[in-house]
């Protein structure tokens, strides 16, 4: 088995790791307590710093939620452009132990199995937090499932996307139920997790059996200290980005997949982008240069030849 991406938001960035052997399926957490712990002094800064954080992104009217619009024209020549950019290049590298930022041609990805989806959150997060989180995910998942034709449903045992809530406190004890989850998993991704820098807000990572181009696993981590409306933005950030548009371009907009912060939801070009990767002419493995023209033909259906 092997990492094909991780993506971190405040920029969503992909990147390879070393292949790993499939391993037994991972146990299911204890059931959830009825009181959560008290967060620590760490915590409750990151709490404050991330409100500040999405405070100044909305005053500055990004982070935006709808979808895009007048303001925001794009052509089929531009979706292609994009698609080409997001769905077959990879931001990050592994050098090493360490991630290093180095945008690279990659090989088109995706799933062709149904996901299970499984949720987990870590001790220090609020119960109520937890129902709100919960019904974000299945909403969006279930958008994910129409807009791509892959069948996601929300699982208890037998997952192979588990999307990880977690605050600072509970990170540090997640080595073992990560190294559970994908047996073999590469250091550089586990440190990835348990150590991200303040600045990266969430990330995915998704892997293939025997370096195959499609996706056998993948698992997503969400900061529980951030607010209700960056959680969301990490939801369908990294989410999406597990489905296989692993890099971000600065040239990408209206969209999630660019790092100027100014969408925070999916966009409808990232819609278009979904249903793009999914479509039946492209075939999983596929270099860039084979699927640029294909990405031509089906942008212009989907746009009606706007140039």
């Amino acid at each position: 088995m092997g990492a094909f991406l991780l993506a971190v938001s405040a920029g969503c960035t992909p990147v390879p790791t070393a292949r790993i052997p499939p391993g037994p399926e991972a146990a299911i957490p204890d059931a959830l307590p009825q009181e959560v712990p008290e967060r620590s002094e760490t915590s409750k800064a990151l709490s404050v710093y991330y409100q500040r954080l999405q405070n100044d992104l909305l005053s500055q009217g990004l982070m935006r939620g709808d979808g895009g619009g007048p303001d925001t024209p794009f052509t089929d020549v531009m979706l292609s452009r994009n698609f080409i950019r997001i769905a077959l290049f990879d931001e990050y590298v592994t050098a090493g132990n360490d991630l290093r930022a180095e945008a690279t041609l990659s090989r088109l990805r995706r799933w062709e199995q149904p996901i299970a989806m499984q949720i987990e959150f870590g001790d220090t997060v609020p119960l109520a937090q937890r129902e709100r989180d919960r019904s974000s995910i299945a909403t969006f998942s279930a958008r994910l499932s129409r807009l791509t034709g892959v069948p996601i449903r929300q699982a208890d045992r037998g997952a192979n996307f588990h999307v990880l809530v977690l605050n600072e406190d509970d990170r540090p004890s997640y080595e073992a139920r990560l190294r559970e989850l994908v047996p073999g998993i590469a250091d550089s991704s586990v440190r990835a997790f348990l150590y991200p820098p303040r600045d990266t807000l969430c990330l995915v990572i998704a892997f293939s059996e025997a370096g195959a181009p499609t996706y056998s696993k993948a698992v997503a981590l969400i900061r529980g200290e951030h607010p209700d409306a960056l959680r969301l933005t990490c939801i369908h950030e990294e989410l999406a980005q597990g489905m296989g548009l692993a890099n971000d371009s600065p040239q990408a907009r209206p969209s999630i997949f660019n790092d100027d912060e100014e969408f925070g939801l999916l966009t409808s070009h990232d819609e278009l982008l979904l249903r793009m990767l999914y479509d039946p002419r492209f075939e999983a493995g596929m270099s860039a240069a084979e699927a640029a023209p294909i990405a031509r033909v089906i942008a212009t259906e989907l746009l009606g030849g706007e140039s």
